[in-house]
């Protein structure tokens, strides 16, 4: 079970709602996934008319929404969207997304940091989007943060992890779920994620734009069920000298 401040879910996969080629695959894929958490940019709906919209298509009664601040340049534009999505009645959690630099897509750290003590303050439950900085994600959770959420790579990029000792580093820290989000590109990033003790993974791009979505949902959701129970069954010591796997000293005897 994954606890995100006062919220639970069976599922470790959030799922984003953009990129489909069409609503019949979004439907599909989402339903594949299994997952109980949609995330989608509030700068994509028309908060005072909801619909037509990236999650129009989906039974929104059956999943918690969580919208980000995408597009988002400062921590201003980040608060205003998120109080409008309250406002609106969409939900009180609010995924932090301030981009600083528009060809890397990667998070501005101090407008991110003060959106997210503002939104804490406000009685949100905040999980800001972070590069893969440990001290960046400590001052997150400093904060008071629900739950950290690095990149594991650039967003949309599907380079996988790129810096496992940083990562690896955070998830050893934190004592809130670390959410792993952006540059997952395939089952095996984020099984791997999950190995090493992510709480969850968020996806969006991998599944959108993969030849099947619908079949790699599925996949992503094995991964990380896989990952998870690695991760919890503990895995054997790292050796440079092999073991047999059968007893072979009595061999000659024998």
């Amino acid at each position: 079970m994954l606890h995100i401040g006062n919220y639970s879910f069976e599922s470790r996969l959030l799922l984003g709602t953009g990129k489909y080629e069409d609503a019949q695959t979004q439907r599909e894929a989402v339903i594949a996934s299994k997952t109980n958490v949609l995330t989608f940019a509030l700068s994509r709906i028309d908060l005072d008319n909801i619909g037509p919209d990236p999650i129009e298509h989906l039974p929104r009664e059956e999943f918690t929404l969580l919208p980000n601040t995408a597009g988002a340049k400062t921590a201003d534009e980040a608060v205003r969207l998120a109080r409008l999505a309250r406002s609106s009645g969409i939900c009180d959690m609010i995924k932090v997304e301030v981009i600083g630099d528009p060809p890397t897509l990667l998070p501005n750290p101090v407008e991110t940091l003060k959106a997210t003590e503002i939104l804490l303050n406000e009685g949100f439950t905040v999980l800001p989007y972070l590069s893969d900085d440990p001290m960046l994600a400590k001052e997150a959770e400093a904060l008071g943060a629900h739950a950290i959420m690095p990149g594991a790579s650039p967003i949309g990029s599907g380079l996988g992890i790129v810096n496992p000792y940083n990562l690896q580093l955070i998830i050893e820290q934190s004592k809130v779920p670390v959410i792993v989000d952006a540059g997952i590109g395939a089952p095996h990033d984020a099984c791997e994620a999950m190995q090493y003790g992510a709480d969850g993974i968020l996806l969006n791009s991998a599944v959108a734009k993969a030849t099947d979505p619908v079949k790699m949902a599925n996949a992503m959701r094995l991964a990380i069920l896989a990952g998870r129970e690695g991760y919890e069954a503990g895995r054997i010591p790292k050796s440079n000298v092999a073991t047999a796997s059968s007893p072979q000293e009595n061999w000659a005897n024998s």
